[in-house]
């Protein structure tokens, strides 16, 4: 955390899919321990730029980064960062969920075995800390040994915030993590990522507007690439500054 409380600050931060310009020049900060929501229409680069966080559109060929992304005051385009060590810390939360083929207690034991952990009471216990954190653990205590992809759709994406969480991140970034989830699994998420934000620094991409008031601290409206406006949420939603944001938020268009 730098000394304004922020967690990720991006300077001019643009990306290109080859001769397509999908993010131009966001500059943001997002503070520690908040959650920030990402809103505006598809297409217009919402989840480019949470990707960018973590540097997961450097999977994609033919893209191009400029101007930096600080977590905790460095930048992680330098050439020297390691980029798994990136993604430990700032971890990624799908719209669809995708537990590994494998066990409960094997999907949350993966990360911390990748990093090294191997003694199972130590392994126990992060799988039954990640577990409780995500809200899972009195559903599936009985049931480690089940494959992941026996839970239902809720419990699903519960068992990959889990899985995110054992890897002890700093930030949790969600991209519409419950669009594909029914009003009852929403609801637990909902309270999840309120619960999670004490330890953790969240930033979720949603297309949905009651969603962003309800969990949010802050919001920032994107259009067509560009930031048009960032505040705390209540203002976005009350009283927005552009008149693009006020068109979107009131559903004129989107």
């Amino acid at each position: 955390m730098n000394q304004n409380g922020y967690k990720i600050t991006t300077r001019n931060l643009s990306l290109s899919y080859g001769p397509k310009l999908a993010l131009k020049d966001i500059s943001v900060g997002i503070r520690t321990n908040y959650v920030t929501a990402l809103i505006g229409p598809s297409g217009c680069g919402k989840s480019t730029f949470l990707r960018a966080l973590n540097r997961m559109n450097d999977l994609i060929d033919g893209v191009q980064t400029s101007g930096e992304v600080l977590v905790d005051d460095i930048d992680v385009y330098r050439n020297d960062v390691d980029v798994v060590a990136l993604r430990k810390k700032v971890g990624m939360i799908f719209q669809r969920s995708n537990p590994f083929p494998k066990s409960i207690y094997d999907n949350i034991a993966y990360g911390p075995r990748i990093n090294g952990i191997h003694e199972k009471n130590k392994l126990d216990q992060i799988v039954e800390r990640s577990l409780k954190q995500a809200a899972l653990w009195d559903e599936v205590k009985d049931d480690l040994k089940k494959s992941g992809l026996a839970l239902s759709g809720g419990q699903q994406q519960r068992l990959c915030i889990a899985r995110a969480l054992a890897v002890d991140p700093e930030v949790i970034l969600m991209d519409e993590p419950a669009s594909a989830l029914d009003p009852l699994a929403t609801a637990k998420i909902e309270e999840l990522i309120f619960e999670l934000k004490e330890k953790y620094t969240i930033v979720i991409v949603t297309h949905n507007m009651q969603q962003a008031a309800r969990v949010s601290d802050y919001t920032a409206f994107f259009y067509i690439g560009k930031l048009i406006e960032f505040d705390e949420t209540k203002n976005i939603f009350t009283s927005p500054k552009e008149k693009q944001t006020e068109d979107y938020v009131t559903g004129r268009f989107g």
